[in-house]
């Protein structure tokens, strides 16, 4: 399929986000293929995670439109979002610590029922979702602890787990905050290996990721932003060597395929 606007499975189109007076996002606009693995890159400050927050709903657009296929999400609050086909995985990892690793999965996998989390886990029949939430387990590697609280897993387990959460909503498109900070260099390879494989069975991702090394390795096309605004788009190893590219991101420095920014 060649890649228009109108093929386009989410459209970002001028969105600008402002904070009294800054403004975090500034007119930005760019386009997500179906199967593609997005990097949405850019120093700290850039805008990234307030943008990805406006495409899922927690914050609000001020001006500018998004569409998810020919449906608009501009206006809509965060679960009619999840319905349409959108899930995220969140920085910071807040699993409900009370219950168990399937568990946890299981809700997100009832999600679609209900508005309430808390349905979700009880209503009465919830075999369905803990066969959802077993097979989303396996799918990021960690069957083994399903059982388990999240309260005793290391981080590697817990960034997993949230991959597993929003991967349960059945997702048109997964997008994924920092999913490799705070892990050493093994585990976030491991990670970025899994990501990789579940967009190659299909799912489209957007990666939001200030480790460069992994992005260049696993990511198709770069979205960067700088100050609030889209300064490069295009194939990765072209992106990072534009010199806007380098001043605003890497200084003066050629990039490397295991250079990495300092996370915020």
């Amino acid at each position: 399929m060649s890649q228009t606007p109108d093929s386009a499975l989410l459209r970002v189109s001028g969105v600008t986000v402002q904070f009294g007076g800054l403004k975090a996002v500034d007119d930005v606009s760019f386009e997500v293929y179906p199967g593609e693995l997005l990097g949405l890159i850019g120093p700290n400050g850039a805008g990234k995670t307030t943008l990805m927050r406006a495409i899922t709903g927690v914050v609000t657009a001020n001006t500018g439109s998004i569409h998810l296929g020919d449906q608009e999400l501009t206006h809509l609050p965060i679960h009619q979002r999840i319905r349409k086909g959108l899930a995220f995985s969140q920085q910071l990892v807040k699993p409900f610590r009370q219950i168990s690793v399937l568990d946890n999965v299981a809700l997100a996998a009832g999600a679609t029922h209900t508005r309430s989390p808390l349905k979700s886990l009880l209503h009465t029949d919830s075999a369905h979702e803990r066969e959802v939430a077993r097979k989303m387990l396996a799918r990021v590697g960690i069957s083994r602890h399903a059982d388990q609280m999240p309260g005793i897993q290391p981080l590697g387990v817990l960034k997993r787990l949230e991959v597993a959460r929003a991967l349960a909503q059945n997702p048109k498109l997964l997008l994924l905050d920092e999913p490799l900070a705070g892990l050493n260099s093994k585990e976030a390879a491991t990670l970025a290996d899994t990501i990789a494989e579940i967009n190659r069975q299909g799912v489209t991702i957007i990666l939001i990721e200030h480790n460069l090394g992994e992005v260049m390795r696993i990511c198709q096309r770069l979205v960067v932003l700088d100050n609030g605004r889209r300064i490069a788009s295009g194939a990765p190893r072209e992106v990072m060597q534009q010199p806007q590219v380098r001043a605003a991101y890497l200084g003066t420095d050629a990039p490397t395929e295991s250079t990495e920014a300092h996370s915020a």
